[in-house]
Protein backbone atom coordinates (compact mmCIF):
# COMPACT_ATOMS: atom_id res chain seq x y z
CA UNK A 1 0.00 0.00 0.00
CA UNK A 2 3.00 2.35 0.64
CA UNK A 3 4.13 1.63 -2.43
CA UNK A 4 0.91 2.32 -4.31
CA UNK A 5 0.58 5.49 -2.15
CA UNK A 6 4.28 6.78 -3.36
CA UNK A 7 3.40 5.96 -7.25
CA UNK A 8 -0.18 7.79 -6.96
CA UNK A 9 -0.50 11.29 -8.82
CA UNK A 10 -0.57 14.07 -6.70
CA UNK A 11 -4.10 14.27 -5.55
CA UNK A 12 -5.88 10.69 -6.26
CA UNK A 13 -8.35 9.89 -4.70
CA UNK A 14 -7.37 6.45 -5.41
CA UNK A 15 -4.14 4.72 -4.81
CA UNK A 16 -5.72 1.68 -6.06
CA UNK A 17 -7.13 1.87 -8.97
CA UNK A 18 -6.84 -1.45 -11.12
CA UNK A 19 -10.00 -2.85 -9.58
CA UNK A 20 -12.15 0.25 -9.44
CA UNK A 21 -14.76 -1.25 -12.40
CA UNK A 22 -17.59 -2.51 -11.44
CA UNK A 23 -17.10 -5.52 -13.21
CA UNK A 24 -13.91 -6.55 -11.22
CA UNK A 25 -14.18 -10.13 -10.24
CA UNK A 26 -12.32 -9.87 -6.95
CA UNK A 27 -13.40 -12.88 -5.39
CA UNK A 28 -11.87 -15.06 -7.86
CA UNK A 29 -8.31 -12.99 -7.52
CA UNK A 30 -8.90 -13.47 -4.20
CA UNK A 31 -9.39 -17.09 -4.28
CA UNK A 32 -6.21 -17.69 -7.21
CA UNK A 33 -3.57 -15.40 -4.13
CA UNK A 34 -4.63 -17.76 -1.60
CA UNK A 35 -4.35 -21.14 -3.32
CA UNK A 36 -0.78 -19.41 -4.95
CA UNK A 37 0.16 -19.44 -0.98
CA UNK A 38 -0.83 -23.09 -0.05
CA UNK A 39 -3.44 -21.57 1.52
CA UNK A 40 -6.95 -23.39 2.56
CA UNK A 41 -9.71 -20.75 1.26
CA UNK A 42 -11.93 -19.93 4.07
CA UNK A 43 -16.21 -19.81 3.46
CA UNK A 44 -17.60 -16.48 2.65
CA UNK A 45 -13.98 -14.49 1.78
CA UNK A 46 -14.83 -11.01 2.17
CA UNK A 47 -17.25 -11.04 4.90
CA UNK A 48 -14.41 -12.90 7.01
CA UNK A 49 -12.27 -10.09 6.20
CA UNK A 50 -14.65 -7.25 7.11
CA UNK A 51 -14.98 -9.45 10.69
CA UNK A 52 -11.77 -9.73 11.36
CA UNK A 53 -10.60 -6.15 11.02
CA UNK A 54 -13.78 -5.28 12.28
CA UNK A 55 -12.68 -7.28 15.56
CA UNK A 56 -9.11 -6.02 15.19
CA UNK A 57 -10.69 -1.94 15.40
CA UNK A 58 -12.95 -2.54 18.38
CA UNK A 59 -9.86 -3.47 20.04
CA UNK A 60 -8.63 -0.19 19.77
CA UNK A 61 -11.49 2.33 19.19
CA UNK A 62 -15.06 2.55 20.62
CA UNK A 63 -17.43 0.80 18.66
CA UNK A 64 -19.38 3.68 17.34
CA UNK A 65 -16.38 4.86 15.70
CA UNK A 66 -15.51 1.49 14.34
CA UNK A 67 -18.87 1.15 13.09
CA UNK A 68 -19.09 4.38 11.59
CA UNK A 69 -16.06 2.92 9.52
CA UNK A 70 -17.06 0.01 8.63
CA UNK A 71 -20.70 0.87 7.81
CA UNK A 72 -23.29 -1.21 10.16
CA UNK A 73 -24.43 -0.63 12.95
CA UNK A 74 -23.20 -1.60 16.53
CA UNK A 75 -25.63 -4.86 16.70
CA UNK A 76 -25.15 -5.77 13.52
CA UNK A 77 -21.21 -5.85 14.51
CA UNK A 78 -21.95 -7.90 17.68
CA UNK A 79 -23.87 -9.94 16.21
CA UNK A 80 -22.43 -11.05 12.65
CA UNK A 81 -19.09 -9.44 12.83
CA UNK A 82 -17.16 -9.37 15.95
CA UNK A 83 -15.26 -12.76 16.72
CA UNK A 84 -13.36 -14.41 19.76
CA UNK A 85 -9.71 -14.65 19.10
CA UNK A 86 -6.90 -16.94 20.78
CA UNK A 87 -5.22 -14.13 21.66
CA UNK A 88 -8.68 -12.84 24.11
CA UNK A 89 -8.47 -16.60 25.54
CA UNK A 90 -4.27 -15.87 25.73
CA UNK A 91 -4.78 -12.67 27.76
CA UNK A 92 -7.92 -14.29 29.78
CA UNK A 93 -5.17 -16.73 30.90
CA UNK A 94 -2.23 -14.49 31.48
CA UNK A 95 -4.39 -11.83 33.73
CA UNK A 96 -7.40 -13.53 35.04
CA UNK A 97 -9.76 -11.68 36.99
CA UNK A 98 -8.20 -8.60 35.70
CA UNK A 99 -9.11 -5.94 33.35
CA UNK A 100 -6.90 -4.66 30.71
CA UNK A 101 -7.63 -1.23 32.10
CA UNK A 102 -6.67 -2.15 35.70
CA UNK A 103 -3.13 -1.91 37.27
CA UNK A 104 -1.63 -5.45 38.73
CA UNK A 105 -2.34 -5.77 42.51
CA UNK A 106 0.61 -3.86 44.60
CA UNK A 107 3.11 -6.86 46.33
CA UNK A 108 2.83 -7.55 49.91
CA UNK A 109 4.56 -4.98 52.22
CA UNK A 110 7.60 -6.58 54.54
CA UNK A 111 6.80 -4.18 57.60
CA UNK A 112 3.15 -3.98 59.59
CA UNK A 113 2.17 -0.77 59.92
CA UNK A 114 1.75 -0.08 64.03
CA UNK A 115 -2.09 -0.59 65.71
CA UNK A 116 -3.45 1.85 67.73
CA UNK A 117 -4.68 1.12 71.30
CA UNK A 118 -7.71 2.16 70.40
CA UNK A 119 -8.09 -0.29 67.08
CA UNK A 120 -10.32 -3.30 67.85
CA UNK A 121 -11.37 -6.20 65.97
CA UNK A 122 -15.17 -5.59 63.63
CA UNK A 123 -17.27 -8.58 64.88
CA UNK A 124 -17.87 -10.56 62.05
CA UNK A 125 -21.89 -9.73 62.05
CA UNK A 126 -22.25 -6.34 63.33
CA UNK A 127 -25.87 -6.30 65.43
CA UNK A 128 -27.68 -4.36 63.34
CA UNK A 129 -27.24 -6.76 60.58
CA UNK A 130 -28.58 -9.78 62.47
CA UNK A 131 -32.02 -7.58 63.28
CA UNK A 132 -32.54 -7.98 59.05
CA UNK A 133 -34.89 -10.59 57.84
CA UNK A 134 -33.76 -13.27 55.94
CA UNK A 135 -33.99 -13.54 52.06
CA UNK A 136 -33.56 -15.90 50.28
CA UNK A 137 -34.48 -17.13 46.47
CA UNK A 138 -34.75 -20.83 45.21
CA UNK A 139 -35.58 -19.84 41.84
CA UNK A 140 -33.59 -17.61 39.19
CA UNK A 141 -36.04 -16.22 36.82
CA UNK A 142 -35.69 -16.54 32.86
CA UNK A 143 -33.75 -13.47 32.84
CA UNK A 144 -29.77 -13.31 32.23
CA UNK A 145 -27.78 -13.25 35.32
CA UNK A 146 -24.74 -11.15 33.30
CA UNK A 147 -24.80 -7.24 33.29
CA UNK A 148 -26.14 -5.91 29.86
CA UNK A 149 -22.58 -4.45 28.32
CA UNK A 150 -22.57 -1.21 25.92
CA UNK A 151 -21.37 -2.80 23.45
CA UNK A 152 -24.15 -5.01 22.62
Amino acid sequence: MEDAFELAEDGAEFVITRYRDSNANLRTQLIRIIERAGLKRWPKLFQNLRATRETELAELFPMHVVCAWIGNSELVAAKHYLQITEDHFHRAIENPGQNPGQQAAELARNDSQPRAATHQKTPVLPVFAANCPKLQCTEVGVARLELATSRM
